[in-house]
């Protein structure tokens, strides 16, 4: 029966340790027990300058996936066990001793969360109503506004920004903004 459980890593390390299981899987050969192992990323896009630039971001910082193939109870073989636990920059498994696999929803979800951002970069930021923003691009370069409306799926924000005196709704992309810190404001 194989089941997935999330590995606790030390944060940024967790290219390193996906190359240290395929090295132990290989060299103790546990190709038949632990069958998969995934870190699961997604693209994202920001403006640098007047260019779109594409960069891979983890979904589960500290974390990497692991398929093992199971005992009839449900319980990863002891051996299995350590060889994941005692891999470097490995701290444990998700529940401690007694690891908790994921659902077969969870893992869909993580997948199809995979493909959406492969297809369709997400931006790097995310924005929330009420923040202080900074207009890249267009006629209104360098106004500041106020987020009124946020659209996560099409990455677009209604910004109120003011226009001789009053205040205009513009509909931009998460692209063509910056969030405006508290320093910068004064």
């Amino acid at each position: 029966m194989k089941q997935w459980y999330f590995i606790h890593t030390y944060s940024g390390h967790e290219n390193k340790v996906v190359e240290s299981l395929a090295a132990r899987i290989r060299d103790m050969e546990l190709g038949e027990q632990i069958t998969e192992v995934k870190l699961p990323k997604e693209k994202v896009v920001e403006m640098r300058g007047n260019k779109e630039h594409v960069s891979e971001r983890m979904f589960y910082p500290g974390y990497v996936l692991v398929e093992i193939d199971c005992d009839e109870k449900g319980k990863i073989p002891d051996n299995v066990f350590h060889a994941i636990k005692s891999t470097p920059k490995v701290t444990g498994f998700l529940g401690g001793k007694h690891p908790t696999p994921l659902s077969q929803a969870e893992v869909d979800q993580i997948d199809k969360n995979i493909e959406v951002t492969t297809e369709k970069p997400k931006p790097k930021f995310s924005y929330e109503v009420g923040e202080v923003v900074r207009i890249k691009s267009g006629p209104f370069a360098s106004f500041t506004g106020k987020v009124e409306e946020v659209n996560e799926d099409k990455a677009t924000l209604k910004v109120s920004i003011t226009i001789f005196g009053r205040s205009t709704p513009y509909e931009l992309s998460f692209l063509e903004v910056e969030k405006v810190t508290f320093a910068e404001e004064e």
